[in-house]
């Protein structure tokens, strides 16, 4: 797969965010919500510090774009994520009817959109995304690495 300069430059804002989770002592996931090449949304990991299990990175960055947007609805919207998202975070994207979801490395312990399961080919959901994995994967996997060996 040929990836376009926008999906790479836009996947290194997703890693900037990331290295502000590290900063912050969370797991380094960061993911930005485009629109047209344009960030609309960004976050990152911030269970730890705001106390809330759904702070996952890409509700984070979702519920950003959709203030920004003033629309619950992100239709047309790309999703740039350094790991593959876990289930609520697919279903939050299923939700905002995202359109695109580019994500970095897989996750074979909570991945779900096709490591551990794959939300995004069940038929009966009224929704339904495109998903790119692999971009930069190799980066964000030793962002990640870097981060576990530290804690041990």
């Amino acid at each position: 797969m040929s990836w376009a300069d926008t999906d790479i430059h836009l996947m290194r804002a997703a890693i900037a965010e990331a290295e502000n989770a590290k900063a912050s002592n969370e797991i380094p996931v960061g993911a930005v919500v485009a629109w047209s090449g344009n960030i609309i949304g960004k976050g990152f990991n911030r269970t730890i510090q705001d106390s809330d299990p759904s702070a996952h990175a890409e509700v984070v960055a979702i519920r950003n774009a959709a203030a920004v947007q003033k629309n619950h609805r992100l239709i047309g919207a790309t999703v740039y994520v350094t790991l593959e998202p876990c289930a609520m975070c697919v279903g939050a994207m299923i939700q905002a009817r995202i359109q695109r979801l580019v994500f970095a490395a897989y996750d074979p312990k909570a991945g779900a959109v096709g490591s551990v399961l794959d939300l995004s080919d069940i038929k009966e959901f009224n929704h339904r995304i495109e998903i790119n994995g692999g971009l930069l994967a190799e980066e964000c996997s030793a962002i990640l690495k870097e981060f576990f060996a530290a804690k041990r």
